[in-house]
């Protein structure tokens, strides 16, 4: 996304920032994509829902999900090329 990478805490990269507020008044920063290479896997944090009804994920390869998380055990169990689209889709 082209901006560099920070750390969020002590144990998430993220990238980009950005300003949100709720309608209960709670507000913050935080970042536009991140990760966090955990012991049972790689989490993917998301701007958005994820939506697996949309097609893309089925060519993305063996992961779990959460709201907006991404869990993956490998990266030799998903197609990069993928994620990158993925990723790219949730900036926008």
């Amino acid at each position: 996304i082209g901006v560099d990478a920070k750390m969020w805490g002590e144990s998430i990269i993220g990238f980009g920032t950005h300003h949100f507020k709720y309608e209960s008044g709670r507000e913050g920063d935080w970042f536009i994509a991140g990760f966090s290479p955990r012991k049972q896997n790689i989490t993917l944090y998301m701007q958005s829902y994820i939506d697996t009804e949309d097609d893309i994920w089925t060519k993305l390869g063996k992961f779990k999900h959460g709201k907006a998380c991404l869990y993956i055990k490998k990266l030799s169990d998903i197609q990069i090329n993928i994620l990158e689209e993925i990723i790219k889709k949730s900036i926008k």
